[in-house]
């Protein structure tokens, strides 16, 4: 973990309510997630992972309590959101790129439109970022050319074409065939020595046991247990936590 222990994005009392309060998604949630963390979020479906990550973004607006990033209270209505979408990676279980657009395409839009690059700069840093990932023989191609986990690997460098500080994964090997969850998490892996700041939501619990820094147990919309990979997986101290992984492991 970065020495500084500088807090990138700080969640206070997060909740996330749907009719009425009724189904309460997000419960009260707190917590800090720190420069060079790699922090894994796992738990039982309908527990509030998905919500919890998609709030930090907000691809989900909370019904209450406060997210700041770099100091700035996002969940203030005068925030600029894509402003601060643009320091914030996001990889989906979907890859969500273009169809209708080669690779080296999808990769260099947002950084011609958003951040003023000129075209070269931009064409050269997404070949140097599909070279990273080993898909630099790739770049003309289109979409529907490639295989799952190829797609979720030029996902995961188009979000890092942007030069975010934090990279956001939402179960990005979940919609994979088991075969090719093993590349996709060989450049998560990568990304974690280079030091990113990254939060993830994952059935992965092999990843979480050897990458991340930080897992975060939930259930019924709230934190029940968080501690290093190594007390969470062999002294878990919430008996709900022991039953998962009992199942999971």
């Amino acid at each position: 973990m970065n020495a500084d222990n500088h807090v990138i994005i700080s969640v206070n009392d997060l909740k996330k309510h749907y009719n009425g309060g009724e189904i309460k998604a997000l419960d009260g949630v707190t917590t800090d997630i720190r420069k060079g963390e790699v922090v894994v979020v796992i738990g039982p479906s309908g527990s509030g992972k998905s919500t919890f990550l998609r709030s930090l973004n907000l691809l989900e607006r909370p019904t209450g309590g406060t997210i700041t990033f770099e100091g700035q209270d996002i969940t203030d209505p005068s925030t600029d959101i894509n402003l601060l979408r643009q320091n914030m990676g996001m990889v989906f279980q979907h890859f969500n790129l273009f169809p209708h657009l080669t690779i080296l395409r999808n990769m260099t839009i947002a950084p011609m439109k958003l951040h003023g690059l000129p075209k070269e700069v931009a064409e050269k840093k997404a070949l140097d970022l599909l070279w990273r990932v080993g898909l630099q023989d790739r770049a003309m191609a289109y979409p529907s050319q490639l295989s799952g986990g190829q797609k979720q690997r030029i996902a995961i460098v188009r979000a890092l074409a942007m030069d975010p500080e934090v990279m956001l994964f939402d179960e990005p090997t979940s919609a994979l065939d088991p075969e090719m969850v093993g590349e996709v998490l060989d450049v998560m892996k990568d990304l974690a020595k280079a030091g990113m700041t990254m939060v993830c939501v994952t059935h992965e619990m092999g990843f979480a046991r050897e990458v991340g820094t930080r897992v975060i147990f939930m259930d019924q919309g709230r934190i029940i247990e968080e501690n290093t990979p190594e007390e969470i997986f062999t002294n878990p101290q919430n008996e709900r936590l022991q039953s998962f992984l009992k199942k999971v492991l």
